[in-house]
């Protein structure tokens, strides 16, 4: 076998039989083959198949020793591959016939019993699905390990002060903590969305043949058990042209994909020297070709603008699938690029946020600086008025603006405001409304559900490696 792209006549006859008398041109040639990428699916293909030779056999379709031999034989092929001796040629266009075309040549004729009751149709769907399947469990274990990354720090910071942004104005003080727990929940959801598609995808297409079945009495459950799927898929029309599973791989992997690139703008942001809250260590910083004093988080850069590229092969294969009548069309060669692409990208990028938590200092002391500024506390004023006063909440919040206002006017925060001058706005105020004004209290003080003070988030740190990580 040779890597040329040059077909010859028996190459051409051993893929097509007696319909072709001669090879494509060599445009159509390039356009059509699909070796120099679906190549990675050469041990699920040779999995598939050592599935299928078994059940042939166990049904009395093809003989016991031309089954072993067909085992055997793709044993020596997957051995080849993973060794580099393997030699692809793009003249047979994809794993599978790659696959076949050397398996004649190793074990000779019965290689040729392999392909009863099967279609390329079938293989590939089967092919690409334990594929992905591998691909989501792999991804599952990247994002424990950026939860975990996540949990450490939030558990380190579980009372660190910092401020809360909405809008990118400072809000609510919130600790540092809390703030890394929603990336935790968030990534727990895309943990979720991971597995469902996981199990949707788990029934296999295997012996679906071209698109109407097979006429062979082969038992599918074997097969479907065999590779480890729940079930067969129930409609042979359906197995062979369901690209779903791929679908939903890559909504799941945009999800996640901008998932990450939100904490990435948090470091973009939080590396700033405008805003000072993190630094990373030199192993994902770089610097400047002219200006000696900068420090650029690259590596958040890189993880934020890769979302563009998963985001843009969903909508791609969304397009591509679109128009496609039943049941496969060669259209759907282009399912497999995009994926491979998305999966690659993530494990990546979750890879480089992971290491970045780890290798993170935060300037606790800025952040807490910062948490006071912006009449953060507003809001602890207002509920104070409604608590101790029995304000209407929409009362409050006028005095709560007229005393901002006052603040505003003096040039100091809440805090710095007098009595007197809060009296001046609303006489009931008392000196008791002095410790709800700094940010450590208004932190502390928020201890409902899911709230921020220092206590609740050790609590909700400790609940989410149960739940997550056990």
């Amino acid at each position: 076998m040779t890597d040329d792209k040059t077909k010859t006549p028996n190459e051409a006859s051993a893929m097509w039989g007696g319909r072709f008398e001669a090879g494509p041109d060599a445009v159509m040639e390039a356009i059509n083959a699909s070796i120099d990428f679906d190549r990675r699916l050469y041990a699920h293909d040779i999995a598939a198949s050592q599935a299928h030779a078994r059940m042939l056999a166990a049904e009395g379709i093809i003989a016991e020793a031309d089954a072993k031999a067909i085992v055997d034989g793709l044993d020596v092929i997957k051995g080849e591959i993973e060794a580099g001796t393997f030699a692809f040629s793009r003249a047979l266009e994809d794993i599978h016939m790659n696959v076949e075309a050397r398996l004649t040549e190793v074990i000779g004729e019965a290689a040729g019993r392999l392909h009863t009751a099967r279609s390329r149709n079938d293989q590939v769907a089967v092919d690409f699905k334990l594929w992905v399947r591998d691909a989501l469990d792999a991804l599952d274990g990247d994002m424990r390990a950026l939860q975990a990354a996540l949990l450490d720090q939030a558990e380190a910071h579980a009372a660190s002060v910092m401020p809360g942004f909405t809008h990118l104005q400072s809000a609510q003080p919130v600790t540092l903590g809390h703030h890394l727990m929603a990336y935790v929940e968030m990534i727990g959801r895309d943990r979720s969305r991971a597995a469902d598609c996981r199990k949707r995808l788990n029934e296999s297409p295997l012996g679906a043949a071209a698109l109407a079945g097979t006429s062979f009495p082969i038992d599918r459950e074997a097969t479907a058990s065999a590779l480890g799927f729940d079930r067969p898929a129930a409609n042979s029309m359906d197995a062979v042209s369901d690209r779903d599973f791929a679908l939903e791989f890559l909504a799941f992997a945009s999800i996640l994909a901008v998932h990450l690139s939100r904490l990435a703008e948090e470091y973009v942001i939080w590396c700033s020297a405008q805003f000072g809250y993190a630094r990373l260590g030199d192993a994902f910083s770089t610097g400047s070709s002219i200006m000696p004093q900068k420090r650029n988080p690259d590596a958040a850069e890189l993880v934020r603008g890769k979302a563009g590229r998963v985001i843009g092969a969903l909508n791609g294969l969304l397009i591509v699938m679109k128009g496609m009548p039943m049941t496969y069309g060669k259209d759907m060669q282009e399912d497999k690029e995009p994926v491979f692409e998305a999966a690659e990208t993530l494990e990546l990028s979750l890879a480089a946020m992971t290491g970045m938590l780890g290798d993170t200092d935060f300037d606790t002391k800025r952040m807490a600086a910062d948490a006071a500024k912006g009449f953060a506390t507003a809001t602890d004023l207002a509920d104070w008025l409604v608590r101790v006063l029995g304000m209407p909440f929409r009362q409050a919040h006028h005095v709560t603006g007229a005393l901002v206002k006052l603040a505003e006017d003096k040039g100091c925060g809440l805090d710095g405001l007098s009595l007197d001058d809060m009296q001046g706005i609303e006489a009931g105020i008392t000196a008791e409304i002095l410790d709800v004004l700094s940010a450590e209290k208004s932190v502390a003080s928020r201890t409902s559900l899911g709230g921020t003070a220092p206590a609740s988030v050790a609590a909700a740190v400790a609940e989410a490696r149960k739940r997550f990580l056990d």
